[in-house]
């Protein structure tokens, strides 16, 4: 999976279709993500110390990584992403639609 936390993301089904937001964490075991203001559910929560107003506390859950398409900064646009060896053996994470660079997967190794 190439989708990092931080990472702007367009979800593309459910019921926020077309919205933007940031990843709030990743989670690569089970092929999802959390991501900002999507997928909220309602947590009942009792009066404590530790909440003394109680209530009804909004958290977000995870979706599924293949509901979403991280947006590119160049064409900024929900594109796939794809992996691009550098000449000097490095690897970068690539838009499929423009080929622009977004973000590095691993640099260079060293010669022997």
């Amino acid at each position: 999976m190439l989708i990092r936390s931080g990472d702007m993301v367009e979800v593309k089904t459910g019921n926020a279709k077309g919205t933007r937001a940031k990843v709030l964490s990743v989670r690569r075991a089970d092929g999802k993500i959390v991501v900002e203001g999507v997928n909220l559910v309602y947590r009942h929560m009792r009066r404590s110390q530790k909440n003394p107003q109680g209530g009804r506390l909004s958290k977000e859950m995870p979706i599924d990584a293949s509901n979403v398409l991280v947006v590119c900064a160049s064409c900024d646009k929900g594109a796939r992403l794809g992996v691009k060896v550098l000449a000097d053996g490095g690897r970068v994470r690539a838009c499929k639609k423009c080929g622009a660079d977004n973000g590095k997967i691993r640099a260079a190794k060293a010669a022997k």
